[in-house]
């Protein structure tokens, strides 16, 4: 028994020795961001987001999304996106990679029994008669644990745990891209609904103008020019509903391929005017986006994963000790096994020391560390990515609201005209061209205050995205 314990003891300190051991990785520093620390100024900025409001990390995607029908559908495609789900088993996958390496710091024991029963005929073997041969034996003990007294083991499982951190980074920056994705197909949709509407709203003027006109040309009252010239407006006009009526079929393809199933008819949008305002947000400085993004975090950890590598490549120029030892008891009787007398043991210590290797190790060491610089570059670009994103986004926030401005005036002014063209035409003054030109103005004048409103709306959309709300 005292020589049981003496085995237990040595095993125990084995272990302490391994977790007293350091690891010979070059201490993380996180490097300089390489942006500015300011965003850009100018005129096209004038107008960024107040300062007083939530930063975009800190505002839920549930609260920054007002709309009810828009948050359902999101509720959806996070539980039944394809993608979302695969990143998610990716973690998984990750993390029991993480969970394996990090047991390899700890010795496996493990409870072996058996036993043996053989017959050897005397032709066999020269005897002069056959021969029976029996025992059993049971032991416990553990194989090939290696003391990990220069990091090697501990470099590979910091390394294991940045990549699982980097795995989980990516999955919340699907996550946000995904909603984002799904928030822009949401206002697609109720743009492309609102554009059908104003083409079939049109199409319908134009019918109606064409009619009064064939009638007017029945009577002499109206040239053939007139006609035809209405004819193509209504053509125009019908052109663009079919037009819209496609597209509005391919947004809902699209919303139903990101929320992973059949959308319900109920939650799809109607016309952009009907979709509750989104909440306004700050931008805060550029150095709040590197602590808040995790495309950036995912980065990080990966360069925080090469720089642990670099200890293991380093380790691997030290003599590496590698255990193996086990107490048991042995008998050729089942009846005798933990008899006094019965017990065995073994203790086998190994020593490896690397004398030539033909410059394996320090290629290793170098490649690690080419693979640093590698990942520092990638991090250093994903900072510069983002400042660049945000920078657009701005820009774009600080002037979509004088576009607005002007597009509603371009269309109030558009009808104004329109009607007075109308007014001449029908009193004879002037010719159905202008009529015709005018009418194309205010169309395309509507038309175009659609697409500034949705660039509002898609702006805010994207500027939470890349602040790394949600």
């Amino acid at each position: 028994m005292n020589k049981y314990l003496s085995f237990l003891l040595l095993g125990i300190i084995a272990t302490a020795l391994a977790g007293c051991s350091t690891t010979l990785a070059p201490d993380y520093n996180r490097p300089a961001a390489p942006v500015p620390t300011n965003w850009p100024s100018g005129p096209a900025y004038k107008a960024g987001p107040p300062a007083t409001t939530n930063q975009a990390a800190d505002i839920p995607w549930r609260e920054f999304y007002v709309d009810a029908k828009l948050r359902k559908i999101i509720e959806l495609a996070l539980a039944d996106n394809r993608n979302l789900r695969a990143a998610a088993m990716t973690i998984e996958k990750t993390r029991a990679m993480y969970r394996i390496q990090r047991a390899d710091l700890l010795p496996t024991v493990s409870a072996v029994g058996y036993g043996t029963k053989q017959e050897i005929f005397a032709n066999v073997a020269s005897f002069e008669e056959k021969m029976k041969v029996e025992y059993y034996s049971v032991n416990l003990g553990f194989s090939s644990y290696e003391l990990d007294l220069f990091g090697r083991i501990r470099s590979l499982k910091e390394r294991a745990l940045q990549q699982y951190l980097a795995t989980a980074q990516a999955h919340r920056s699907l996550q946000i891209s995904l909603i984002a994705e799904i928030a822009g197909v949401y206002l697609n949709l109720a743009a492309d609904h609102e554009r059908l509407k104003l083409a079939r709203d049109t199409l319908d003027s134009q019918e109606a103008t064409y009619e009064l006109i064939q009638r007017r040309y029945e009577i002499g009252d109206a040239s053939e020019l007139d006609l035809r010239q209405a004819q193509t407006g209504v053509e125009a006009a019908r052109t663009d509903a079919a037009k819209y009526l496609g597209q509005v079929a391919v947004d809902e393809n699209a919303l139903n391929l990101l929320a992973g199933a059949q959308v319900p008819p109920e939650l799809l949008p109607g016309e952009l005017g009907e979709i509750t305002a989104l909440k306004d947000i700050s931008a805060g400085l550029p150095s709040e986006i590197l602590l808040r993004r995790p495309d950036i975090l995912q980065a990080e950890n990966q360069l925080k994963a090469a720089n642990a590598n670099i200890g293991a490549a380093r380790a691997a120029f030290f003599p590496s000790i590698n255990l193996t030892g086990n107490y048991g008891t042995m008998d050729d009787q089942l009846g005798g096994l933990f008899k006094a007398g019965s017990g065995v043991w073994q203790f086998t210590p190994q020593i490896t020391v690397p004398i030539f290797d033909t410059g394996r190790n320090w290629a290793g060491l170098d490649s690690a560390k080419a693979d640093r610089e590698i990942y520092l570059a990638q991090y250093e670009k994903a900072i510069q990515t983002a400042f660049r994103e945000a920078a657009d986004a701005l820009a774009l926030y600080g002037t979509v609201l004088d576009q607005m401005e002007a597009q509603q005036s371009l269309v109030e002014a558009s009808s104004v005209t329109y009607g007075l063209a109308d007014a001449r035409y029908r009193s004879g003054t002037d010719s159905y061209l202008t009529v015709l030109d005018s009418q194309r103005a205010l169309y395309n004048a509507r038309q175009g205050l659609i697409a500034v409103r949705l660039a509002r709306l898609a702006n805010l959309v994207t500027l939470y995205k890349v602040l790394g709300g949600g």
